[in-house]
């Protein structure tokens, strides 16, 4: 285990870290089975100890969000688009792509910073920003303050762990991970709740 530790601890002080956080963060927003947050938060925590540096994590996982999710947008856009065009005008899938534009357009910001929490449902949310062509500039404001929020949370997250069990950092890493996990849980069930509700509403 001790090796294990040492290894990892190797490879989290080396400079090249911020580069791994960079490429992971970014293939991430769409490509969801790459794990971005527990990425950022093993490097935050052991930035508690001095290195690497937690304002330099943050700063490139943020940045490596952003430049995901625009490759994730301009996929929607340069493909979804087309396909939204072609489907029938009376048909489902049309419908369904309309109502998806207008909730765009009505909510596309919140939409897009609270999707940044739910992996998976990031990439849904870009996708389907850039197939309904949801404004580029608008999308560039939300997704940096979605990004930014995103990986500042992750950050202290690890960094605040990482200070908790100074002496003991994978039980650090094991509670940012572990509060991650339930927040992305907690925001599930409210997304849930709120459309339960509406469809009891409807009834």
């Amino acid at each position: 285990m001790e090796s294990v530790l040492d290894l990892l601890h190797h490879t989290v002080t080396s400079p090249w870290v911020y580069l791994v956080v960079f490429v992971v963060t970014a293939v991430d927003a769409f490509f969801p089975a790459v794990p971005g947050e527990t990425v950022v938060i093993t490097a935050a925590v052991f930035a508690a100890g001095g290195e690497p540096n937690v304002v330099a994590v943050i700063a490139v996982a943020a940045f490596g969000a952003l430049a995901g999710d625009h490759v994730s947008y301009g996929i929607g856009r340069g493909g979804g688009a087309h396909r939204v065009a072609r489907l029938p005008a009376d048909s489902r899938r049309r419908a369904g792509s309309e109502w998806a534009r207008r909730a765009v357009d009505r909510r596309g910001g919140m939409i897009l910073t609270t999707a940044r929490y739910v992996p998976g449902g990031r990439t849904a949310v870009t996708l389907t920003m850039g197939a309904v062509r949801y404004p580029l500039r608008s999308f560039v404001l939300y997704d940096a303050l979605a990004c930014g929020s995103w990986a500042v949370y992750c950050g202290l997250l690890g960094y605040f762990g990482g200070l908790a069990f100074a002496r003991d950092p994978v039980r650090g890493l094991l509670v940012g991970i572990g509060l991650s996990i339930a927040v992305t849980g907690l925001v599930e069930v409210a997304r849930w709740s709120r459309r339960r509700a509406r469809a009891t509403a409807r009834r």
